[in-house]
């Protein structure tokens, strides 16, 4: 079923397969329900929740805006980063709130700039929430390797109060196997920038031989996950969910698919010849639901004892190139499109924010 739902916003109305409320119930046919929450955004890469259901949004141009819990867009930008070098895959990525968040009002992000001499660079910062704005920019990790491609982008504080930094290896695959090297690695900090005590090679570098690490979660036992982006070209695919673990290397570029070599970890999936081109990750429901951007569909990973099961795939080419995916407030699951990237074609309204529930998704299989 079809059907025009409002918003507060300058966009007048947007186009919807649900009812105008989230949690929507499947059609009689078995389709899934997906609500847009809010659209008109300028490729939004990674969301944030606020405690009163609000959300900031990261715009890869170096703005961050703000939606409130009522779904409106707010005109003015809560933050524009006059640094942000917006160029190929790079630009302000990531977004993450400080664990105590409520009493510090630090919000963390990933971007892109142009380093001394005109080399590419990536970086995470922290700001101060308050009014409505951030400000009072604070350096906390520089000197990540950067390009048009590869960046990572994905920053994440992690059940030990850490936060987590995906990395691309920046074009230079060769980085990816250096421990030296910030390129093509998780890493794992303290709240200020520095090692996390006991990472396995006295620096920040936590897990090694990524490619680029676009989705980090953990599940309910407190395991990290991680999507990350296979070979590209006229053999793109071998795309990877992979289970993180200390001082692993995880084989880019000496690996892939179903390589195996000594001393080097295999993903729990890969996508093979299929491109998923895999972003945002949350686990929701016990299982891992992550955005495809070549691939366009909502993925759902079922993950039990620590295998990848079964791949299910939601709204298939409804919405076109996704990007960010998140738990939201009630369970419910947000994600975002992704089509004015430069690699999309984009919908009147795109790019859009938007949210449906894991229930109805499991009532749609049962359907069909």
């Amino acid at each position: 079923m079809k059907s025009f739902c409002s918003t507060f916003e300058v966009v007048a109305a947007v186009l919807v397969i649900a009812a105008c409320s989230a949690g929507s119930s499947p059609d009689g046919n078995g389709a899934p329900a997906a609500t847009v929450i809010a659209g008109g955004l300028d490729t939004p890469w990674a969301i944030a929740f606020l405690a009163d259901g609000s959300m900031l949004v990261t715009e890869r141009k170096g703005t961050v805006r703000l939606i409130d819990a009522s779904g409106r867009l707010q005109a003015a930008p809560v933050a524009t980063l006059a640094g942000v070098q917006e160029i190929g895959e790079g630009g302000l990525l990531g977004i993450t709130l400080h664990p105590d968040f409520a009493a510090n009002r630090l919000v963390y992000l990933y971007y892109t700039y142009s380093g001394q001499g005109g080399g590419t660079l990536n970086r995470v910062s922290r700001m101060t929430y308050s009014g409505g704005a951030l400000a009072d920019e604070e350096i906390v990790l520089d000197a990540i390797p950067g390009a048009s491609v590869h960046n990572g982008g994905r920053i994440k504080f992690g059940p030990d109060g850490f936060l987590y930094i995906g990395t691309g290896d920046a074009g230079g695959s060769s980085s990816a196997q250096d421990t030296g090297s910030l390129a093509g690695k998780i890493l794992r900090v303290t709240a200020g920038g520095q090692p996390a005590p006991g990472n396995p090679f006295d620096n920040e570098v936590y897990s090694y031989g990524h490619r680029n690490v676009q989705g980090l979660a953990w599940d309910g036992a407190g395991v990290l996950y991680a999507t990350e982006h296979g070979r590209s070209g006229s053999l793109s695919g071998l795309d990877e969910i992979n289970k993180i673990e200390a001082g692993k290397n995880y084989g880019w570029p000496v690996i892939q698919g179903d390589e195996t070599r000594a001393g080097m970890e295999a993903p729990l999936r890969h996508s093979g010849s299929v491109t998923w081109a895999p972003s945002g990750a949350a686990f929701v429901g016990g299982s891992l639901f992550f955005a495809g951007l070549r691939g366009e569909t909502l993925y759902e990973a079922i993950i039990q004892s620590g295998q990848v099961t079964q791949l299910r795939e939601h709204f298939p080419g409804d919405f076109g190139r996704l990007r960010e995916v998140v738990a939201g407030p009630g369970g419910l699951i947000t994600f975002t499109t992704s089509n004015r990237d430069g690699r999309g074609s984009p919908a009147a309204n795109d790019d859009r924010v938007l949210r449906t529930d894991p229930a109805d998704l499991a009532s749609a299989r049962r359907l069909r």
